[in-house]
């Protein structure tokens, strides 16, 4: 069914990633601002390629589909809905999205997982915002780069941030929520759902293979965290074993399907052992076989996942490649000169204020790589107030996610949920600068 009726699309994203991930741009730089722009946005493509879509959005494509076919929407309604109690409601999101520790374009997929599941307005948006902005890594290397009172306040301020947005988006658009709820019936639990405790192992173990696989480099070559990294494809290759005894058992594939669809993987893990995406690459694309030639649950699970990848992806490349070129990657620059943002950001004024948050808004940052980008802007003259707003700004939003909130939850509230973030950072900027 998916050939008959999908594989243009297919075919055509395929195509567009390809081009993209293998861009014959090394050294290729503009002689004009203007040329320089066009081969920035090319650059940060490639980059986003090849950094990002592999590692990152595959397995939260396979995760946000899962949402859909394997939690039900009694469930989601009952800890997320806008009946929900809304401690629970608002802790759920928070602590959900600083397990995840994802980037501003990895959660989208999650939180368009959730908000179509029957999850209400203010605890996705609280998840949305806690996802990439409450990272405990990128905290702790905040505090050992930038100094312990700029992480404390970007600890503090992420996660009031994620739950002041949150109840700030639900009262805005009350009336909206209260007609959503008055239009949720009772959904009971599907007859002979399968227990909690399977279901929470099944998404533990692709939540650790998203984990795993984007742990980044830590400061220190030593310590728990550099273990981790040391370890992280044999964790990553554990968990996706794991997952794959749980599809046979649970989910009824089969053995020998199973043992054919992850084959490449293990051979490609063994022969190239210094390319561990190839044999990522080789696995994803074996569960998708796997899952897409099978009715049931597995079929509707490769169907979910990829009508989110088929929405969010070309969303994105297109606002990677606008983002580019405006304001070009670290060290190369695009149409905005970056002296212009280095001058803008000085002192703790407002508007030093809310241009750093503006700009970290806008601006495309992976996980983690917002600390050396800060510290280089410190280093040229660069407000602690202004830092503070970035920070808080910059993870959480980008062009590239502003485009998929918009065709997720529509104009007026995307609008309202960045201004919200720019306002706050901007106020929490300024009151940081005043006390320190």
């Amino acid at each position: 069914m998916f050939w008959k009726k999908q594989w243009r699309a297919f075919l055509i994203i395929l195509a567009v990633f390809l081009a993209s991930y293998y861009l014959p741009i090394e050294g290729l730089r503009g002689a004009t601002r203007w040329t320089s722009a066009f081969y920035e946005a090319l650059h940060l493509l490639r980059w986003y390629a090849r950094e990002h879509v592999l590692l990152c959005l595959v397995p939260a494509f396979f995760i946000a589909g899962a949402i859909g076919v394997f939690v039900s929407q009694a469930s989601v309604m009952k800890y997320l809905g806008v009946k929900a109690n809304k401690a629970l409601a608002y802790g759920v999101a928070s602590i959900s999205g600083t397990i995840l520790a994802v980037c501003s374009c990895t959660v989208l997929p999650l939180f368009s997982g959730i908000y179509k599941r029957g999850a209400g307005l203010g605890p996705a948006t609280a998840f949305l915002y806690s996802g990439p902005a409450i990272n405990v890594l990128a905290i702790v290397l905040t505090m050992r780069v930038l100094g312990f009172e700029l992480g404390i306040a970007r600890a503090v301020g992420a996660i009031l941030f994620s739950i002041v947005i949150g109840l700030l988006m639900h009262l805005f658009f009350r009336k909206e929520e209260i007609d959503k709820a008055n239009s949720q019936t009772a959904v009971p639990e599907p007859e002979g759902s399968r227990p909690l405790w399977k279901t929470a192992l099944y998404f533990a173990s692709l939540v650790l293979i998203l984990v795993f696989a984007n742990w980044g480099y830590p400061k220190q070559e030593q310590g728990l965290w550099h273990s981790i990294y040391t370890a992280k494809w044999v964790l990553t290759g554990i968990s996706a074993m794991s997952l794959a005894v749980m599809v046979v058992v649970w989910f009824g594939a089969k053995w020998l399907h199973m043992t054919l669809a992850a084959l490449p993987a293990a051979i490609l893990a063994v022969l190239f052992p210094q390319t561990p995406a190839l044999a990522f690459s080789a696995g994803a694309v074996g569960l998708s076989v796997l899952t897409v030639r099978r009715g049931g649950e597995l079929g509707e699970w490769f169907d979910s996942s990829w009508g989110f990848a088929r929405q969010i992806l070309p969303l994105l490349l297109l606002g990677v490649l606008i983002a580019g070129a405006l304001l070009g990657r670290p060290e190369y620059e695009g149409l905005i000169p970056s002296v212009w943002v280095a001058r803008a950001v000085g002192g703790n004024s407002i508007a030093a204020n809310l241009f750093a948050s503006i700009a970290g808004a806008f601006m495309y940052f992976a996980t983690l790589t917002e600390v050396p980008i800060l510290q280089g802007l410190i280093g040229a003259g660069m407000g602690k107030g202004p830092a503070l707003a970035l920070l808080l700004a910059g993870p959480a939003l980008s062009l590239p996610n502003m485009l998929v909130i918009r065709s997720v939850m529509g104009t007026r509230k995307t609008i309202v949920f960045v201004l919200l973030v720019v306002v706050l950072a901007t106020l929490s900027g300024m009151i940081y600068g005043a006390l320190f």
